[in-house]
């Protein structure tokens, strides 16, 4: 597991391979990822957007941004946690997610950015 807190907002994540949704012949592995994020401010927090940095271990990146996470844009009160599942296919079986949220402090009216720990994903098979 991956942690980390940026402006009070402390994110985690879990990576699981998923075989069922790969085909190792054809060069298709697929993982999911476990993200809980926690507001550890005192005031409200708003995830707006989020952009990730999707690199396979052929360096071929992509940037993926859009709003909020899977169709949400959660509101998170102080104290408060949400949890999510997303996932990921890759052309090889390691590669890397980074990334940013832009979240919205509720009670200046303000947006910030809270970093995403990198995180590595690998096929469990390359490891034998």
């Amino acid at each position: 597991m991956e942690t980390l807190i940026t402006s009070g907002v402390e994110v985690q994540v879990e990576t699981i391979f998923q075989p069922e949704h790969s085909n190792l012949l054809k060069s298709e592995f697929f993982f999911a990822y476990h993200i809980t994020l926690y507001n550890h401010n005192n005031f409200t927090i708003q995830l707006l957007r989020r952009k990730w940095r999707i690199t396979d271990s052929f360096f071929d990146a992509r940037i993926v941004e859009g709003d909020g996470v899977v169709g949400r844009q959660p509101v998170l009160y102080p104290g408060d946690s949400f949890q999510y599942v997303s996932g990921c296919n890759l052309l090889s079986a390691i590669g890397k997610m980074e990334g940013i949220y832009i979240f919205d402090n509720k009670q200046e009216r303000k947006e910030f950015e809270v970093k995403i720990p990198a995180f590595t994903l690998v096929a469990p098979v390359i490891l034998n």
